[in-house]
């Protein structure tokens, strides 16, 4: 399936029903009053989100959602029918702006989280709500109000707990394949990663926690080189980064240092996040490799995929750097 993830579409909720003018007619009632119903309000439209969906390609197929308007008011006080509702089901993570003035509407970051978008138009009210003591006999009522409509940006965010960063060529979709179930393409050339890839690593007997692989970063990326600015923000909602530098790096604290000056520039809060750095391709090693020492503050872990060499340690430190994350978001007693 192609991964898809910014789609503009139109939404427009459903007009509501025409009041009716209408008078009673009935046997030995000679001058019915008025008894006109009201049109039914038109249809709202809402979104959704859908833990099946995983990209927002359905919306480059079909740019326009419109919702059913009320049906007319009748005679004998009968009320028209209110338009069906439409629901628009989306990826969780989908961040929704107006197009028009940018402003965000929603961040839908749970399951099955809906939201109305678009409101239906009022019904118009028949001619029985137009009778005065002068008037007993009206003729007027009135039209249905237009329903809400507007373009919508839509922007999909994924959701992991832990994002891979590297430069191409890092080892990010062997890691990814030794610890999860997701089976991203692997070849030994830049750029083989083209879409983000999620994958679930089970950890200990009923633990998981997601990881987020996307395409290489390359210097630059924050002003649009490469494909790091296309996906940057799929890691804007991850707890923690693993920041990932190849063994065979010339100098690997200086690629870390240029990887994290793009996180910054980037901006977004990635720097902010806790990151550990971890040295990849151990099995490619020269002889007389040295395991640097890492960044004040920063945790460092030496692996290798291909040979299973420190999978148990990587776990290890992103689960608990993953509770800990958890921990503070928690809310203290009495808030």
């Amino acid at each position: 399936m192609k991964f898809v993830d910014s789609a503009t579409v139109f939404v427009q909720a459903g007009e509501g029903g025409r009041g009716c003018v209408s008078f009673r007619r009935e046997k030995y009632v000679p001058k019915g009053g008025p008894d006109g119903g009201d049109g039914g309000d038109g249809g709202n439209v809402w979104l959704r989100t859908n833990s099946h969906l995983t990209t927002l390609l359905d919306f480059k197929y079909r740019k326009k959602y419109l919702a059913p308007r009320g049906a007319h008011g009748m005679g004998s006080r009968k009320a028209g029918r209110k338009g069906k509702d439409i629901v628009i089901d989306v990826p969780i993570g989908t961040l929704v702006r107006n197009a028009e003035t940018m402003e965000i509407i929603a961040d839908l970051t749970k399951p099955d989280e809906e939201i109305m978008i678009a409101r239906g138009g009022h019904g118009g009210r028949g001619n029985q709500h137009f009778a005065t003591s002068t008037n007993q006999a009206p003729r007027r009522s009135e039209p249905g109000w237009k329903g809400d409509e507007l373009e919508l940006a839509m922007e999909l965010k994924l959701m992991a707990d832990v994002g891979l960063v590297g430069f191409p060529n890092a080892g990010k979709s062997t890691l990814i394949s030794v610890l999860s179930a997701a089976r991203p393409k692997i070849a030994d050339y830049p750029f083989t990663t083209l879409v983000p890839n999620l994958g679930i690593v089970r950890y200990e007997e009923y633990k998981s926690f997601v990881m987020a692989d996307i395409p290489g970063i390359i210097e630059g990326a924050a002003e649009g080189r490469g494909l790091g600015l296309q996906f940057l923000r799929h890691i804007e909602r991850t707890k923690i980064l693993a920041v990932l530098v190849s063994a065979d790096s010339p100098d690997i604290l200086a690629e870390y240092g240029t990887l994290v000056a793009e996180l910054e520039k980037f901006g977004h809060g990635l720097v902010q996040k806790p990151r550990l750095l971890v040295v990849t391709k151990m099995d490619i090693a020269p002889e007389d490799f040295v395991v640097p020492a890492a960044p004040e503050g920063v945790r460092l872990i030496a692996v290798s995929s291909v040979a299973g060499k420190g999978m148990k340690e990587l776990k290890d430190e992103l689960w608990r750097e993953i509770s800990l994350c958890e921990r503070q978001l928690e809310p203290e007693d009495g808030e």
